[in-house]
């Protein structure tokens, strides 16, 4: 069984409350309680966004390899070339669309549609 302390209530307010020992303390700011029979249980919130999830992650004590730098407009194809590719309003308008294909072939869908 898990490790087990007895601690005092106590009234905030019109609220009861209970101080949690350091033993038992939980992460963050904010914390989940719910009732089962009659057991409450606390247990540590969900980050609410991306980068609070990010945030609790440890670093990488990696070196990672160089990456060459792309020329701007570059387009990488599904065989994996890199192909410098002028950006015009039909493929900007593809991107903000939210379409992953390459331009080329966004453009050409929307020539024949």
């Amino acid at each position: 069984m898990a490790a087990e302390r007895h601690v005092k209530l106590f009234k905030n307010g019109r609220n009861q409350a209970v101080r949690i020992p350091r033993e038992f303390e939980l992460p963050g700011d904010d914390a989940l309680i719910r009732k089962e029979g009659d057991r409450l249980i606390i247990e540590p919130a969900r980050p609410k966004s991306l980068l609070a999830v990010l945030a609790t992650l440890r670093s990488i004590d990696e070196d990672f390899p160089p990456i060459s730098d792309l020329a701007p407009n570059s387009v990488l194809t599904e065989e994996g070339d890199v192909s410098p590719q002028v950006l015009n309003s039909e493929s900007a308008l593809a991107v903000e669309a939210g379409s992953f294909s390459p331009l080329s072939r966004i453009i050409e869908g929307q020539r024949k549609g």
